[in-house]
């Protein structure tokens, strides 16, 4: 396909400054990320303004792509500071703005004329016709519903001018509901979806009360009962060339509520995934293994394949599955001979961790010597130490991640 010829761009999912240095470090291309108000994650960390502009420095100094998202669905009350917010956008350049909103276009265009627009998941695009009307209103780039198969997306493909790009989620969590337009949270706490507050209501365990009687049913596959409306999450690491071959130019990955050992985890994998695509080669069972040691829920592929569409909804638990402890992330290296950890979980002279970079696969260490920043000696690194000297004679470079098995 001509599509081949285009760069395939790998979106990762920026919850802080520190989550976007881990998936630059782990090879992603762009990242997208919300100011502190506007974006659909209020549950994330995000970026004020001085941040923002930080981060914009940050990546294009390293010739990445940023990209900031305003995809909520507006209020009035949304729109009263919005032109300014957006003159500030327009004065610190991000590569373009994600927008689901027909007003926030408008007032987008007009107050960051030169800021790229990219039409979010949120719009629920599902033909080439609604999509050229956001691209007369000079989008260029549609992230479509999530319901689309891949049939449906190489359509749409087709129907559009070939400078405009597709964008489509490739792993994270879904959503029961169409597009994330869900009133659970809202109904139960008050916190609507699509304002970014939503609470996952819909990953709770949940009975059938009958009406007249009051009789309440459970409906149960095993003794932990039935999680009815609790999805499972998408993976599609072993089927992004399908996704390619149906025009997808930019593989995004959700998680901006996720931990920076997910993070990188998960980047790290499909970044070896996706070079070893495009280099022709098959995908090395343990970088699909990757993905399961960074803390998932059961998988699937969503809506992709028709006929597969079941497979979205899990009867499971509602808990990721954490077989790995994240323990500690390298801040320095100093020449091989020691390098400068933070903790995160507990480790002791002895243990053997495994080294998560993007320089080395399969990589472990046993822990020989420790000292404290005093340069005091101990045995066992207790959550009460910030950093710690680790001496090995494996060269851990700073951004690298190290876990140990459960």
């Amino acid at each position: 396909m001509k599509n081949k010829q285009k760069k395939i761009e790998l979106l990762a999912p920026a919850g802080n400054f520190d989550k976007l240095k881990t998936a630059l470090y782990f090879g992603a291309d762009a990242v997208y990320c919300a100011g502190k108000a506007y974006g659909l994650r209020a549950a994330a960390d995000n970026f004020d303004r001085e941040q923002l502009k930080e981060a914009i420095a940050y990546c294009h100094q390293r010739g990445k792509k940023i990209y900031v998202t305003l995809n909520v669905l507006a209020r009035d009350k949304d729109m009263q500071g919005l032109p300014e917010y957006l003159e500030y956008l327009e004065s610190i350049r991000p590569d373009a703005l994600i927008i689901a909103d027909l007003g926030v276009i408008t007032l987008a265009k007009k107050h960051a004329p030169s800021i790229e627009i990219h039409i979010s998941t949120q719009a629920s695009v599902t033909n080439a016709h609604t999509a050229m009307v956001y691209i007369g209103l000079g989008a260029t780039r549609i992230i479509p519903a999530r319901e689309l198969s891949l049939r449906e997306i190489k359509s749409l493909r087709e129907g559009l001018p070939p400078e405009v790009e597709i964008e489509c989620f490739c792993h994270g969590a879904m959503c029961m509901a169409y597009s994330g337009h869900c009133i659970i949270s809202n109904y139960h706490t008050g916190r609507a979806a699509n304002s970014g507050a939503c609470t996952q209501q819909c990953r709770y365990e949940y009975t059938v009360t009958e009406k007249v009687k009051g009789n309440t049913m459970d409906i149960e596959q095993d003794d932990r009962g039935t999680y009815i409306f609790n999805s499972k999450d998408l993976c599609m690491i072993e089927h992004l060339g399908d996704l390619i071959e149906s025009g997808v130019t930019s593989l995004k990955i959700e998680g901006r509520v996720k931990s920076n050992y997910y993070v990188g985890c998960v980047v790290g994998a499909y970044r070896r995934a996706l070079d070893a695509y495009l280099q022709g080669k098959p995908l090395d069972k343990k970088v699909a293994e990757e993905l399961s040691k960074a803390g998932s829920r059961d998988s699937s592929t969503g809506l992709f394949y028709e006929g597969n569409q079941d497979q979205t909804i899990c009867l499971d638990s509602a808990k990721p599955k954490l077989d790995y402890d994240f323990c500690a992330s390298c801040v320095e290296s100093h020449n091989g001979k020691y390098a400068v950890i933070e903790m995160r979980n507990r480790f002791a002279v002895g243990d053997v961790l495994e080294i998560v970079s993007p320089n080395s696969l399969g990589a472990s260490l046993t822990i020989q010597k420790m000292t404290d920043e005093t340069g005091g000696e101990i045995q066992d690194a207790k959550l009460v130490l910030q950093k710690v000297h680790l001496y090995t004679s494996h060269k851990l470079q700073a951004g690298d991640l190290l876990r140990k098995k459960k």
